[in-house]
C-alpha cells in the first residue's frame, strides 16, 4: 500500500496538474519532463511516486481528467477475459495514441493461444506497440529474454516508457520483482520504428513478432474497376488469388500493405523456426488474409477469431462498387451471431436500415515453410528485384516442389545479379552443365565421365531426331514411346529397305515402331537387322542389366548403332533409384556404338521445361553429335540448363564423397566393320563448315556474332525473367507473343509482304510460329523444301550456317551470284536468270534489311524488285531479319512499307513468303534466343512443325513483357535500346579499322 503524499508531493501534483491543463501540447511535455526522471536513477523513484500521487488523486472521474488534464490513467486487466495473468496493467493515456480497444483486447486472446513452454530464452519484437500494454503484458505474464515494443508515433513510444515504469516500480518507487529477481525494465524496452527498422538496423533477431497492426480499408474502386475490365477477357479475375501480379495492388487497396510490409521485414530478423503473430480484419475474405502470408512462404494457423461490431459511420460505398466490377465478395456478418457471410451490398443496405453488421477478426501465427530459402529469397529480393515483389508466390501443396522451386529461385536470383552480360557458351551445352552431369554420373553411380562426353539438346524428342539425321538410316526400329514426336513421313513409308547398303545414297529415314519388351525388340532387330536402334526399358526390366546386355549383344552382332533412352529411370533425388543402365556402365566401357540418352522430363515445379542429354564414349560420334545440334537447333536454352545445374548441384552438395575406389572398367567390345556411319550429306557438311570452338587456339575461325554476348543485360530483362519463374499460375494469355510480335513486324517494316490485313491490328492476314532458336525454325523450311523436292537459293556470301544446315539435310542447293563491292546483296537480273533456268520449285533466301556478313543495307525498292521476281517466278521466299550486330545501324534505312508490296493474287503457284526472325537482340535480351517465324500460308509448314523446340512459358512471359514495353515506346526502355546500338556500333566501328591494318 502506498504512503499517504507528503506536502511536498502534493505540491508536485499540483505543479504537474497545471502544467497538464494548459493543453494537449503542454500534457504531453509535463509527461516528458516525468519521463527524463523516471530514467535518471537518482530521481526515478521520486518521479514514480509523483505518478502514483496523481493516480490516487483521481481514482475516479478519469473522463473529467481527460477533458482537464488532457491524460488520464486505465487499468488493464487481462485477467478478466479469462487468462492468468498475476497483475493488472496500470496505463497511462494521451490523446496523440492508440488507445486499447476490442482490436487490441482481442489480438492479446489469440496471443495466448499459442503456447509457448520455453518463452524464457525467446525474445519478442511487438509492431505498432502504441501505448506498450501488450509488450508489457507479455513480459509480466512469459517473462521472456527481452521484449522490443516498436513504434512510429514518437509520442506512443514516450508513454510506453512511461507505463512500463509504472508497471515495473510500485507507488512508493520500489522495483517489482519476478520470480528471476528480474523486473520488467529488464525484459522489456520501447522504440521509435518505421514497422521493424530498429531491429534490422541494430541487427536484433527475433524469435517471436507480434503485431495489431492497423488495417485502413480505402480502395480504388475506378483502379480496380480498370484492371478488372482490362483483364477480364484474359479469364484473369477467377478469383482475387489469381491475380499474380497485382497482388501487392490488391494488398494496399483492402488495408493489408502495412501488414505485408510487415512480414516482409519480418523474414529478415525472425529466426529460422521463430513465429510471427498478426491480427487481421476479415473484410476482405479469409482467402485474402491468408494468401497475404501463403505467398510469402509461410505455414499459417488461425489460433483465435472472434467477430466486432462494424462501426455504423463506416462508409462501405467503395466496397460495393468493387463487388458490382468484380467476381470478388467482401464477408460481413449481420450482429454478432451466424456463420453465414454477406457481401458488401448486402451489409450496406443492412445498415441503412438501422441494422448492425460485424465482420470476423482472426489471429493468425506464421512460421516460414523453407526459412533458409526464404530468407535468401528475399535478401536477393531487396537487392535488386524490389519490385516483382509483388509477383511473388511461395504457396505450395508439396513440400518437395517447395523445396526445389526456392532453391532454384535463390539460385537463379543469384545467376542473374553475378552475371551482367550473359556467358558465351557452346551450342551443344553450357560448360557447367554439362560439368555437373559429369560429376553426377560420377557420384552417385561410378561413372568416370567428363563434360567432353555430355552433349546438350533442347528436348528428349529433338536428341533422338538429330541422331536420326545424323545417320539417316535406311531403317530404324524405335521405341513405340518414343516415337510420336517423330516425322509423320518417316513413319508412313511403305519402302522399308535392306541392308544392303549401309551407306545410302537417299540419306532419307524409315523407321518403325517396337514394342516396350525387351525380348520381343531383340527378335525385331535380328529379323529386320536396322542400322539403328532407339528404345527405353520397361520399368520391371531397367532395375538390373540383363535386358540391356541382350540389347547391346543383338545391336552388336547385326551391327546397329544403338540409342538407348533412360529418362523414365533417371530421378533426380537422393538417394537415386536402382538403373540396371547406369550400373552396367559403372563396370563397363560405353561402346562405341552406343549412345545414352536422356530427356529431364519429371519436373514437378515447371512441368514443361525440359532438356535433353546424350552421353558417348565415342570421340567422332560424341563429335559429330555436337556439331549438329549446332547446325540444326544452334543454343539449347541457358536458363532452361540453369534449373536443371541447380538440381543436379543441390544433390552433389548431400552425396558424401565415395570412399570406395573407383572400380576398372572392362575396356568396350570392338564393333565390326559393317557398323552404319553418318550420312553422306552429314558427313562432307561435318567437314566443311565452320563450328563453335571455344578457346581454341588451333583455330583460326572467327565468330563475328560473339561480341552480343559481352553486351549488359538491362535489369528489366532480369527482372522479367526472374518474375516468370516466381509467378504461379500463368495464364495462356500472358505468355502469348502473338500480338506483339504482330505489331513489331508491323512497326518495323510496315508489316508482312503482300499483306492483304496490314492495316488491321490483330494483323489477321500473317501467321505466327515461334521457336527456340532462328536455326531450328530455318531448318524446318529447309525440311519444306527438301519434301518438294524443290531447290534452296542462297546469295554467294552470305550466311554460312544455314548453308550448311541445308547440305546436311541433303536439300538442293544454289547460288545466286553477288559482288563483296555491294556488300553481296543480290542484284535483280542475277535473281531472274538463276530462277529462269530452275526446274524444280524454288526457295529464295535473302539476308535483310542488313545483308549478312557485310552490314550493308537494302532499299525499300530493292527489295521490292526483289519479291516482285520472285513472284513472277513462283518462287517461295525467305526474308531473314535475324541477322545480329551490324543491324543496329539502320539510319538509313527506309524498309517501312513491306506490306504494300503487290502481286498478281491469282499466280500459280501463289506467290508465298516467310519472314525469319529474331527477338532477343532488338530487346536487349541477348542469350535469351527466341525466334519467330511469320509466313502467309500455314499449309507450306504445317506438315514439318514436330519437334520444333519451343521457347519455354517463362521466357514467353519474359518476351511478351518487352514486346509490351517496346511496342509501347516505353522510354526507359527506348534508351536501354539505344545504348546497346551504339555500343555495336562502337564496336563495328572499331572493327572495320582494325581489319584494315
Amino acid at each position: 500500500m502506498a504512503a499517504p503524499a507528503s506536502d511536498d508531493e502534493s505540491k508536485d501534483v499540483d505543479a504537474f496538474l497545471s502544467s497538464c491543463a494548459a493543453s494537449g501540447e503542454a500534457a504531453y511535455a509535463a509527461a516528458e519532463a516525468v519521463l527524463e526522471r523516471l530514467q535518471a536513477r537518482a530521481s526515478r523513484a521520486a518521479a514514480r511516486r509523483l505518478l502514483g500521487a496523481v493516480r490516487r488523486r483521481f481514482d475516479a472521474g478519469q473522463e473529467h481528467r481527460f477533458l482537464t488534464f488532457h491524460f488520464r490513467d486505465v487499468v488493464v486487466d487481462p485477467h478478466i477475459r479469462g487468462f492468468q495473468q498475476s497483475t493488472k496493467l496500470t496505463m497511462m493515456e494521451i490523446p496523440s495514441i492508440f488507445t486499447p480497444e476490442d482490436w487490441s483486447f482481442a489480438f492479446y486472446e489469440g496471443l495466448n493461444q499459442h503456447q509457448d513452454s520455453t518463452s524464457r530464452d525467446k525474445t519478442y519484437g511487438e509492431l505498432g506497440c502504441g501505448n506498450g500494454w501488450i509488450s508489457i503484458a507479455l513480459a509480466e505474464k512469459l517473462s521472456p529474454l527481452k521484449v522490443y515494443g516498436l513504434d512510429i508515433n514518437p509520442r506512443a513510444i514516450k508513454i510506453a516508457w512511461i507505463n512500463l515504469y509504472l508497471n515495473a516500480i510500485d507507488d512508493n518507487g520500489l522495483p517489482v520483482y519476478d520470480r528471476e529477481g528480474k523486473t520488467l525494465l529488464d525484459r522489456v524496452e520501447f522504440h521509435e520504428s518505421d514497422l521493424l527498422s530498429y531491429c534490422i538496423d541494430n541487427k536484433i533477431e527475433l524469435d517471436c513478432i507480434v503485431g495489431c497492426i492497423p488495417q485502413i480499408l480505402n480502395p480504388n474502386p475506378e483502379a480496380m474497376s480498370k484492371i478488372m475490365t482490362e483483364n477480364s477477357s484474359e479469364k484473369f479475375l477467377y478469383s482475387l488469388r489469381n491475380y499474380c501480379a497485382l497482388q501487392g495492388f490488391f494488398e494496399d487497396q483492402f488495408g493489408l500493405g502495412l501488414i505485408a510490409r510487415a512480414v516482409e521485414e519480418g523474414i529478415a530478423v525472425i529466426k529460422p523456426m521463430g513465429i510471427m503473430i498478426f491480427n487481421i480484419g476479415g473484410r476482405p475474405g479469409q482467402g485474402v488474409c491468408e494468401r497475404l502470408f501463403l505467398r510469402r512462404g509461410f505455414h499459417i494457423s488461425k489460433l483465435w477469431q472472434t467477430k466486432i461490431m462494424q462501426a455504423a459511420d463506416t462508409d462501405i460505398s467503395a466496397l460495393v462498387e468493387i463487388e458490382q466490377n468484380s467476381p470478388h465478395q467482401f464477408e460481413f456478418f449481420m450482429d454478432l451471431v451466424g456463420d453465414q457471410s454477406v457481401s458488401a451490398r448486402t451489409a450496406q443496405a443492412y445498415m441503412k436500415s438501422g441494422g448492425c453488421v460485424s465482420h470476423a477478426l482472426s489471429v493468425y501465427g506464421c512460421q516460414l515453410h523453407k526459412p533458409i530459402q526464404v530468407k535468401k529469397l528475399f535478401e536477393i529480393l531487396k537487392d535488386g528485384f524490389n519490385e516483382i515483389s509483388s509477383s511473388l508466390d511461395l504457396s505450395f501443396d508439396n513440400d518437395l516442389v517447395a523445396a526445389e522451386k526456392m532453391a532454384f529461385l535463390v539460385y537463379l536470383a543469384s545467376f542473374l545479379k553475378e552475371n551482367k552480360s550473359n556467358p558465351c557458351e557452346p551450342p551443344f551445352g553450357c560448360l557447367n552443365f554439362r560439368n555437373l552431369v559429369a560429376d553426377f554420373m560420377k557420384s552417385y553411380y561410378n561413372i568416370p565421365l567428363t563434360s567432353d562426353n555430355v552433349a546438350v539438346f533442347p528436348s528428349r524428342a529433338v536428341a533422338i531426331e538429330i541422331s536420326l539425321r545424323l545417320f539417316s538410316p535406311a531403317l530404324a526400329i524405335v521405341d513405340e514411346h518414343l516415337t510420336r514426336h517423330l516425322p509423320k513421313q518417316w513413319l508412313t513409308s511403305s519402302a522399308i529397305e535392306g541392308r544392303a547398303d549401309c551407306n545410302h545414297a537417299k540419306d532419307t529415314v524409315i523407321a518403325i515402331a517396337a514394342p516396350h519388351q525387351s525380348d520381343l525388340l531383340i527378335e525385331l532387330i535380328r529379323k529386320l537387322k536396322p542400322q539403328v536402334v532407339v528404345t527405353g526399358l520397361a520399368k520391371f526390366e531397367a532395375i538390373t542389366s540383363a535386358a540391356l546386355v541382350n540389347i547391346l549383344s543383338a545391336t552388336r552382332d547385326v551391327g546397329s548403332r544403338l540409342f538407348v533412352d533412360i529418362s523414365e529411370h533417371l530421378e533426380l533425388s537422393s538417394p537415386p533409384n536402382s538403373n540396371g543402365v547406369l550400373k552396367y556402365f559403372a563396370e563397363n566401357t560405353l561402346p562405341s556404338h552406343a549412345v545414352i540418352l536422356c530427356g529431364l522430363v519429371k519436373d514437378q515445379v515447371y512441368s514443361d521445361l525440359e532438356v535433353g542429354f546424350a552421353i558417348s564414349e565415342d570421340e567422332t560420334v560424341y563429335k559429330a553429335l555436337s556439331q549438329t545440334i549446332e547446325l540444326l537447333e544452334g543454343h539449347t536454352s541457358v536458363i532452361s540448363q540453369q534449373y536443371y545445374s541447380c538440381l543436379f548441384r543441390e544433390l552433389l552438395a548431400l552425396q558424401i564423397d565415395n570412399r570406395h575406389a573407383q572400380r576398372e572398367r572392362q575396356p568396350a567390345e570392338v564393333i565390326p566393320q559393317k557398323m552404319i556411319g553418318f550420312s553422306n550429306s552429314a558427313m562432307s557438311t561435318l567437314k566443311e563448315a565452320e563450328f563453335f570452338v571455344p578457346e581454341s587456339k588451333e583455330s583460326s575461325i572467327i565468330h563475328m556474332d560473339l561480341d552480343r554476348s559481352f553486351l549488359p543485360v538491362p535489369s528489366v530483362v532480369n527482372t522479367s525473367i526472374f518474375e516468370s519463374f516466381v509467378r504461379q499460375n500463368i495464364t495462356d494469355s500472358e505468355t502469348d507473343v502473338h500480338f506483339g510480335i504482330k505489331k513489331l513486324v508491323k512497326c518495323c517494316y510496315g508489316g508482312f509482304p503482300g499483306d492483304r490485313y496490314a492495316d488491321r491490328l490483330d494483323g489477321f492476314g500473317m501467321e505466327i510460329i515461334y521457336g527456340s532458336t532462328c536455326v531450328a525454325l530455318f531448318n524446318k523450311l529447309v525440311l519444306c523444301c527438301v519434301q518438294e523436292q524443290g531447290t534452296f537459293f542462297f546469295p554467294l556470301g552470305t550466311n554460312g550456317h544455314y548453308v550448311s544446315a541445308a547440305k546436311f539435310m541433303n536439300a538442293n542447293i544454289s547460288t545466286i551470284p553477288t559482288n563483296s563491292d555491294s556488300g553481296f546483296k543480290i542484284e535483280p537480273m542475277a535473281l531472274n536468270e538463276a530462277l529462269i533456268e530452275e526446274e524444280n520449285w524454288a526457295w529464295v533466301y535473302i539476308s535483310g534489311p542488313t545483308i549478312n556478313p557485310s552490314g550493308f543495307l537494302y532499299s525499300d525498292k530493292e527489295i521490292r524488285d526483289l519479291l516482285s521476281i520472285c513472284a513472277m517466278h513462283g518462287a517461295r521466299v525467305v526474308i531473314d531479319t535475324s541477322f545480329s550486330g551490324l543491324e543496329f545501324q539502320t539510319d538509313r534505312w527506309a524498309w517501312r512499307n513491306l506490306e504494300r508490296f503487290s502481286y498478281n493474287v491469282c499466280l500459280d503457284p501463289p506467290f508465298t513468303a516467310f519472314m525469319l526472325g529474331e527477338l532477343s537482340l532488338g530487346l536487349t535480351a541477348i542469350g535469351l534466343d527466341f525466334g519467330f517465324l511469320s509466313f502467309n500460308d500455314l499449309s507450306v509448314v504445317e506438315h514439318n512443325l514436330a519437334n520444333l523446340s519451343q521457347p519455354h512459358s517463362t521466357l514467353k512471359y519474359t518476351f511478351r513483357k518487352l514486346l509490351g514495353l517496346k511496342n509501347k515506346r516505353d522510354q526507359h526502355f527506348s534508351n536501354l535500346i539505344m545504348e546497346q546500338k551504339e555500343t555495336l556500333k562502337n564496336r563495328a566501328n572499331h572493327l572495320a579499322k582494325v581489319s584494315l591494318l
